[in-house]
């Protein structure tokens, strides 16, 4: 056996044994979704919850995991198959699709976390279907989610500022934001605005106006700017999400009256 021979046959031994390795590091992950994705054919959708993360569940209910589902005809899953599989320490990543049972095919990526020993579905990423741009980065969701996002965000605002307590608000925002940032704390940062004896309730009877085009930034996290029409000043704001297991969540808020 020549010389060029013996370097091929490594070559190609070593490529075997490193895709065996993936596979073989990977498998717990491909386990977690194939018992997630059996609960969901049952439409077992509190048994599916299970293989979820402590932050994913936190911030969906069973009620949104059954409407994604549904939205996505995820419920109609037939079989999965994984074109790519990342892992770097306690996190990693399947891609690749879902077949329905009705034939069709739906790109999807699953994002891992290690909890306690074990892989669980940290988010599900599913592609709007239709036009899409060019862009790698999470594509920001249409014009009119954006707005529903944004008046959801500032309805739940509002009541915290009226009960005069940032708790209810809390609770609605990301798992990100609620780490970095107590009540008392969102308290003493909205201490002007709760203290300014204003009626902001009245913003949930006008549509916000988005300034410009949104995007999301390298980081994933989506600024979505703009005002409300308010006389004689206008109301601006500036919200920034986070997309954290199925729908997006609100990351930072600020706003200004000029």
């Amino acid at each position: 056996m020549n010389k060029w021979l013996k370097i091929g046959i490594g070559v190609v031994v070593v490529i075997a044994l490193g895709i065996a390795a993936v596979f073989y590091f990977t498998s717990g992950m491909v386990d977690t979704a194939d018992s997630f994705f059996k609960a969901v054919k049952a439409r077992d959708i509190a048994k599916a919850r299970d293989y979820l993360a402590e932050d994913f569940k936190a911030s969906t209910d069973e009620k949104a995991l059954a409407d994604f589902l549904s939205r996505g005809a995820i419920l109609d899953f037939k079989e999965a198959s994984w074109s790519n599989r990342n892992i770097s320490g306690s996190r990693g990543e399947l891609d690749g699709s879902i077949t329905t049972q009705a034939g069709g095919t739906i790109p999807i990526k699953m994002m891992f976390v290690k909890e306690k020993g074990n892989w669980k579905i940290y988010s599900i990423r599913k592609p709007t279907a239709g036009l899409q741009s060019g862009d790698a980065s999470p594509a920001a969701p249409a014009k009119a989610d954006q707005v529903a996002l944004v008046k959801q965000s500032m309805r739940d605002f509002i009541v915290s500022v009226d009960g005069k307590n940032m708790g209810h608000f809390r609770s609605t925002v990301s798992t990100m934001w609620q780490k970095q940032h107590t009540t008392e704390q969102l308290n003493e940062a909205f201490k002007a605005l709760i203290n300014a004896g204003a009626n902001w309730s009245v913003l949930n009877d006008l549509e916000p106006v988005l300034a410009g085009e949104s995007t999301v930034d390298k980081d994933g996290v989506l600024v979505v700017s703009g005002y409300y029409p308010t006389t004689p000043r206008k109301v601006h704001f500036e919200q920034k999400f986070i997309y954290e297991g199925i729908t997006w969540k609100l990351l930072g808020l600020n706003i200004e009256v000029k």
